[in-house]
């Protein structure tokens, strides 16, 4: 019965007595957004006229707010298979609900891509809701094979992922994104097993992302554009995008931030322009009670697409298509995407791969990680808003934003918060995961890094790390407990490693993300997912009755001890009123206690 009254009240939305307010609205729109603004871009001319052969189901639907569901697609993706030379299909992994993960390459190589030819890969549908890549991508291939594009494939090759969450896509609704504007059966945010690949890009959970991990590493593409659609703030730019290393942001791979921000984004944003796109900046505002408050960068953590290829040395860019614009602009706005990318590497391949091999080269002593918000603007950034309005919302109990559906003539001039480091790492020689952590081992090889595996046992000096006050989190996040650690002491020990543990260097070009993975204090890294619960299980105990004459003895024996002692229990009150704290200190600097405890079980080797 709620259910239902819910509905009807979404439907009244719809009523003539609130028509005011959505005479700007899609043919289907949720009605409770605010006005779309009015387009005819040029773009528009991209559609196929109803008549040709290879239309697709979002061109094909009246109002252009249609994306077909995976078998449809797959269907149409095989007939264009069948039919042409120049598309293939190469299924590269399979989704835990047993569908089949695929890519759709365009070339004229055929089997093998020409390698001095530069590879675009575009995926969509890593939240399937924000599905617009993966329409735009069937008819830029349609036209590549039956239309007027067939030359973007004489000097690029376009590899196309059109669903990568293909469970999340099949969970479809009308009611799977409330911020967004179509299409009108939307797919789910997260994955079959309720998890959000877009988190996924360090800790490899899934098994999608190892999929995917896999096929890029065999791809080697030279430009990444992971296609999502925004959340947040209305504005004028329909399609938004960036890269780690804009805007004078600290970057893991400057020389390709530099051929980006230099190259790629001017052209880009020209050919945007010429088709009716409005092309911005990645939005990420700062306050969702006040538009004007200020902007961030989003943080540069390498959970995300951006993050990781900036670490892994892959270009890679961010498109957030603005929610609020129809679905056929975002899907045309993002046609205009691929096709321009691909003319752009056709023109610039060389003086891109010069930039990924600068970048593959570095090996800085230092790993800046942790990034946090910096609460001092970098600058003062223009910015293209939209009208809006405050009002009581007696729902709230407070002032809420009225969005107006109208541009704003004046241009925003809005503060820009980056992003620092919050911490910095030292670059060991190598690590060395124990044979045990096979799982570990396992994630280090998906991710493509190079180790030296064991076949009989080593003892090697390694540095292990004692944890200091680890910390659990008081909920999960992505199927995980995640830990904290802010402060290590380093131990020199021999240790013997058996057979199976593996020698990692940092001395190649993925040395950057060995780091982040395997230094407990990264908050990318494995312990700090979670993955190391067993070093903080203390094993043995000792009773009252034994340890307090032990101490006694102890002090009895070591003045130095015994005034160490009694200086902590001057200075701390907490500690002098707890008698099992002291009795616990005491029992610590015994050799009775697990020498074992929060001592992380990966070495450092110098």
């Amino acid at each position: 019965m709620r259910k239902a009254l819910l509905l009807a009240a979404i439907a009244a939305f719809a009523s003539p007595a609130m028509s005011q307010s959505v005479t700007n609205t899609a043919p289907w729109d949720q009605p409770f957004l605010p006005p779309a603004l009015e387009w005819n871009g040029a773009s528009r001319a991209l559609l196929a006229e109803p008549s040709n052969p290879w239309i697709t189901d979002f061109e094909r639907d009246p109002a252009h707010d249609f994306s077909p569901d995976y078998a449809d697609t797959r269907a149409w993706f095989d007939r264009l298979d069948a039919a042409s030379d120049l598309i293939r299909i190469e299924q590269f992994g399979t989704s835990p609900e047993g569908r089949p993960i695929y890519a759709v390459i365009a070339s004229r190589d055929g089997a093998t891509l020409d390698p001095s030819k530069p590879v675009l890969l575009a995926q969509a549908g890593i939240h399937p809701g924000e599905i617009d890549g993966k329409d735009a991508g069937m008819m830029l291939l349609r036209d590549m094979a039956f239309g007027s594009k067939g030359d973007l494939l004489d000097h690029a090759n376009l590899v196309l992922i059109p669903i990568l969450s293909v469970d999340g896509h099949e969970r479809a609704s009308p009611y799977s994104r409330p911020n967004q504007r179509g299409p009108r059966i939307q797919g789910w945010r997260n994955t079959g097993t309720n998890q959000n690949l877009n988190r996924d890009f360090m800790k490899l959970d899934q098994p999608e992302m190892q999929a995917l991990r896999a096929f890029i590493n065999g791809l080697k593409p030279d430009l990444y554009l992971d296609i999502h659609v925004t959340d947040g703030m209305d504005y004028q730019y329909d399609v938004t995008y960036g890269f780690n290393g804009e805007f004078d942001a600290f970057s893991r791979s400057p020389s390709s931030a530099r051929w980006l921000d230099t190259v790629f984004k001017s052209a880009m944003n020209e050919a945007l322009e010429d088709q009716g796109h409005i092309p911005g900046p990645l939005v990420f505002g700062i306050d969702d009670q006040n538009p004007r408050a200020g902007l961030n960068d989003g943080g540069l953590g390498e959970r995300f697409s951006n993050g990781w290829g900036d670490a892994a040395h892959v270009p890679t860019i961010l498109i957030e298509n603005h929610s609020l614009k129809p679905y056929e602009q975002r899907v045309l706005g993002t046609y205009v995407f691929l096709e321009a990318s691909l003319r752009i590497l056709a023109d610039n391949v060389a003086p891109l791969r010069a930039a990924i091999e600068s970048d593959r080269a570095l090996r800085p002593a230092e790993i800046l990680a942790n990034f946090e918000s910096d609460p001092v603007p970098h600058q003062t950034r223009a910015f293209k808003g939209m009208l809006y309005e405050t009002y009581d919302s007696p729902a709230s109990g407070r002032q809420e934003v009225r969005w107006l559906g109208r541009p704003d003539p004046e241009l925003w001039q809005l503060p820009y918060y980056g992003s620092r480091a919050g911490i910095r790492l030292n670059r060991p020689a190598a690590y060395w995961v124990p044979a045990y952590r096979t799982d570990i081992i396992e994630r280090l090889r998906i991710h493509g890094l190079t180790m030296e595996t064991l076949e009989a046992p080593r003892s090697v000096s390694v540095e292990m790390l004692r944890l200091n006050n680890p910390t659990l989190s008081g909920r999960p996040n992505e199927g995980h407990v995640q830990a904290t650690v802010t402060e290590v002491t380093p131990e020199r020990r021999d240790w013997t490693f058996a057979p199976g543990s593996v020698r990692v260097p940092t001395d190649q070009p993925l040395g950057d993300i060995a780091v982040l993975l395997l230094e407990p204090q990264s908050s990318e890294s494995f312990f700090a997912w979670g993955m190391f619960p067993e070093v903080l299980s203390r094993v043995e105990y000792i009773e009252g009755y034994a340890i307090a004459p032990l101490a006694e003895a102890m002090m009895a024996a070591d003045p130095a001890l015994k005034a160490e002692f009694e200086a902590k229990v001057a200075a701390e009150p907490e500690f002098a009123a707890n008698g099992d704290a002291r009795l616990a200190w005491f029992y610590e600097r015994t050799p009775f206690y697990d020498a074992r405890y929060r001592l992380y079980p990966v070495g450092r080797e110098d």
